[in-house]
């Protein structure tokens, strides 16, 4: 018998813990929390009394799966405007760098967004958020990237820490202030690199929203060398860097994130096997963005074979944005993961799981099934659990827990 009575115990349940590569399958088992933190699970059958002695509400769960809350790690759904003339544009067959290179793009996101208010960001900002909710998600990344100037770019982190308060999902910030180089600096990039690392990123800290800085190492943002010079500023500010790495062209960007000591480098349909096996030697999370290379018409894939033999992590996520990826459906990317970029489903579970949580410096706190970590669930009305990469249709989720509570969507 546990010491105290549990909060709630679901019973009736088959569990994927997340702990190992074949998902920590626990048939016939049952989950119980106390407070914020899971605090028991295993088989139903070695429960210690009767569910109706053990905790306050016991919840039957009639043979469902559960699974952590997943975890998207990489998205930009804070943003103003949208991007449908990019989409005609590019149906006519101009090429997402061409169209980056003419104005279009993140730039006419980026005046979009300079222009609304707060509040105009905020409202389908959240409504984005419920959305990936809708499909278990429990942790959003959120990155800025869109405001490419002083003043806006808090703004933008300003707004997604506040999601927090419009659904059940945490909001992990991220800086993106180096997304492309803004008109205003051309000609003089470094003088907008300096306003980065002098001005932006101790300002956001300051503030105290980010948790990471980003940065888009492309032909059509960043260099190598200024990448670098960002990342390390931030890095040594005490923020988890991450990377746009190696997505149109290679530009060494999964070497680069591994020498800088980041946690993640993103896209990497052109990753170098010299890359993979940096990433793999630093322990650098590949983060695998499978709705951008779908809606982009991407003729490259990430060199999954080669990261999975190398041992690199491969996380997954949405990208959730107006221009490359405007997709909030889980379920969709995950198909598409498996699909298109070859993952199996148990790889692509974990990558929404626990390969993100590690991505977010959260592996100690959630995306698995573990006694101590946060009460992070989500309940899937599926035989299978490979039925959530198969089917691409409404949401299988049937509950959610969110910091042990259970939530309504």
């Amino acid at each position: 018998m546990p010491d105290t009575r549990w909060d709630r115990l679901w019973t009736d349940v088959h569990l994927a813990t997340m702990t190992d590569p074949s998902l920590g399958i626990v048939r016939d088992g049952a989950i119980a929390t106390s407070g914020d933190r899971i605090a028991w699970l295993g088989k139903a059958a070695a429960l210690p009394a009767a569910p109706e002695q053990l905790a306050a509400e016991v919840i039957p769960c009639g043979g469902a799966w559960l699974t952590p809350g997943f975890i998207d790690c990489h998205t930009h759904i804070v943003f103003g405007g949208d991007r449908t003339g990019d989409f005609r544009r590019r149906l006519r067959g101009e090429s997402y760098a061409g169209i980056a290179r003419a104005g279009g793009g993140i730039m006419s996101t980026v005046r979009a967004t300079r222009e609304a208010s707060n509040e105009e960001l905020t409202a389908p900002a959240a409504a984005r958020a419920r959305e990936l909710s809708a499909w278990g998600v429990t942790t959003i990344e959120v990155k800025s990237g869109y405001g490419l100037d002083f003043d806006t770019e808090l703004r933008m982190l300003e707004v997604a820490a506040g999601l927090a308060h419009h659904g059940p999902a945490d909001i992990s910030p991220t800086l993106l202030a180096a997304h492309t180089v803004p008109p205003e600096y051309a000609g003089r990039r470094d003088d907008y690199v300096r306003l980065v690392v002098d001005e932006i990123i101790p300002a956001a800290l300051d503030q105290g929203h980010a948790r990471a800085i980003d940065v888009f190492c492309e032909d059509i943002a960043f260099t190598p060398g200024e990448s670098r010079a960002i990342l390390e500023a931030g890095i040594a500010a005490g923020l988890h860097g991450r990377l746009h790495a190696d997505q149109l062209t290679d530009q060494g960007g999964g070497a680069l994130a591994a020498a800088v000591g980041a946690r993640s480098a993103d896209h990497l349909e052109y990753l170098s096997r010299g890359g993979v096996h940096a990433m793999a030697e630093a322990d650098v999370c590949a983060v695998l963005l499978p709705g951008a290379a779908y809606t982009l018409g991407a003729d490259r894939r990430p060199p999954v074979g080669t990261l999975r033999r190398a041992g690199v992590t491969m996380a997954l996520a949405t990208d959730a944005n107006p221009g490359s990826s405007p997709i909030t459906n889980v379920g969709m990317i995950l198909n598409l993961a498996c699909i298109l970029f070859g993952l199996t489903p148990e790889e692509a579970l974990l990558g929404f799981t626990a390969s993100a949580a590690k991505v977010l410096g959260l592996e100690h706190d959630r995306g698995r099934l573990e006694p101590g970590k946060r009460a992070d669930l989500a309940l899937w009305r599926v035989g299978d659990l490979a039925e959530l990469c198969y089917w691409m249709g409404p949401s299988p989720l049937k509950a959610l827990v969110s910091d042990g509570l259970p939530v309504g969507l």
